[in-house]
């Protein structure tokens, strides 16, 4: 691309690019709805039971576009609601006027209501080309609600009492080591929660060194737990590391289940720390053993007598997470690569690591997960009902590297560690 030859005409370029990433949207938008369409029309003819149609169809296009399940899902409805029910926003997101995400809160914003209500805001709020030029967010989500408690109140008073009954706390992964603890509540009750501990803070700060926004964080956590902030809770927490690892011979990172990586240094002081002063300690080590040619793990010591649940926790191990790619998402299940009616054996090498929404698609028709070793490598084909062929493998064992050193000599190194 040739340099702009100015600073207005870099910016010039930026709109532009811009406007066009909205009409790749909207391209994606139709491509997603005729696919839609076509499944159904060729479920339709083939006289699939109506209860299991259009199954497997979020994964596929989740797959298609690089994504999760979820977000599989998100787009296909997405779709369905601007190719049939949203044309104004449709017109507007083709057009570059609106970007993707004013477009998703529209149809998020809209998607209790009956079709007329949300034809009726699509027709308020993006009917009017002009009117889009300059509005934030923030209007746009402000704008369709106003509607839609105009239109129709009594839908807003179910969503609301639906609302209530998804109360749930949820965890996450933060940068910097930290988590992000969420509450999704009633808004009385997470107004209320917020001003106790900020109520709280107000009292004591400047007491210690401590800021208002660190106490309101000891606060909340001192109230759940019942304990000093400062003081450790018992809790279980599965910790992957490679024995060089724990031992101090490579700072390769460990893995907490559910979080994700932590430093070499941490994980050890988080061993260290589960030790008590008279030298008993608190935690159970597990050996699991991982081929050295590329990490993958291959077999766990086991001190259960139950072999399922064994396996299926060194399963859990092995895959760190969903197999189908680019899901991410938490393993929920242990199942049968092959499927077991189809007499694939409940073994290790047929054992697919796989969340809940993966897991059901994959029962639809026209979907294959197929196990083949190329090399030493165990390899899971994912086949969709198009003919799509998506490579899932094991990620190495954590803390994993390629040989560089003899046998012997990491066992000289071990011992000096240990000594």
């Amino acid at each position: 691309m040739v340099a702009p030859a100015d600073e207005a005409e870099s910016v010039e370029r930026l709109t532009l690019l811009e406007e066009i990433k909205s009409a790749c949207t909207a391209a994606q938008v139709r491509e997603t709805a005729n696919l839609d369409q076509m499944r159904a029309d060729d479920e339709a003819a083939r006289n699939v039971p109506q209860q299991r149609r259009g199954r497997g169809l979020a994964a596929e296009v989740g797959l298609a576009r690089k994504a999760s399940p979820q977000k599989g899902s998100q787009y296909l409805g997405f779709a369905r609601a601007l190719a049939h029910e949203m044309p104004h926003t449709m017109a507007a997101l083709a057009d570059g006027v609106l970007t993707e995400w004013r477009a998703t809160i529209l149809v998020r914003e809209t998607a209790y209501l009956t079709r007329e209500s949300r034809e009726e805001i699509d027709r308020r709020v993006c009917g009017d080309r002009a009117a889009l030029v300059g509005v934030s967010d923030r209007e746009i989500e402000s704008s369709a609600k106003r509607h839609a408690y105009e239109l129709e109140p009594a839908a807003v008073v179910a969503r609301k009492a639906k609302a209530e009954r998804d109360r749930r706390v949820s965890v996450r992964p933060a940068p910097d080591l930290m988590a992000k603890l969420s509450a999704l509540l009633p808004m009385t009750q997470g107004i209320s929660v917020y001003a106790a501990l900020k109520k709280h803070a107000d009292s004591v700060v400047g007491a210690d060194d401590r800021t208002h926004a660190q106490i309101m964080a000891d606060t909340l956590v001192e109230r759940v737990t019942g304990r000093v902030a400062s003081e450790p809770v018992p809790v279980a927490m599965d910790m992957v590391m490679s024995d060089e690892s724990l031992l101090g011979l490579n700072d390769s990172a460990a893995e907490v289940m559910g979080y994700g990586p932590i430093p070499a240094e941490v994980a050890r002081e988080l061993v260290a720390a589960s030790v008590s002063p008279d030298g008993e300690t608190a935690s159970t080590l597990r050996r699991v053993y991982a081929r050295p040619s590329d990490g993958a793990l291959v077999a766990m010591e086991s001190r259960s007598r139950g072999f399922p649940p064994a396996l299926a926790h060194f399963i859990r191990l092995r895959d760190q997470r969903c197999r189908t790619p680019y899901c991410g998402a938490p393993i929920a299940e242990i199942d049968h690569a092959k499927p077991h009616r189809h007499e694939g054996p409940t073994s290790e090498a047929n054992a697919d690591g796989i969340c809940i929404t993966h897991n059901r698609a994959k029962e639809a028709d026209g979907w294959t997960y197929s196990v083949r070793m190329s090399g030493d490598i165990r390899v899971i084909d994912v086949i969709t009902p198009t003919g799509a062929r998506h490579r899932s493998t094991a990620p190495p064992a954590v803390g994993h590297r390629d040989p560089e050193q003899s046998v012997v000599e990491t066992k000289l190194l071990q011992i000096l560690a240990a000594a």
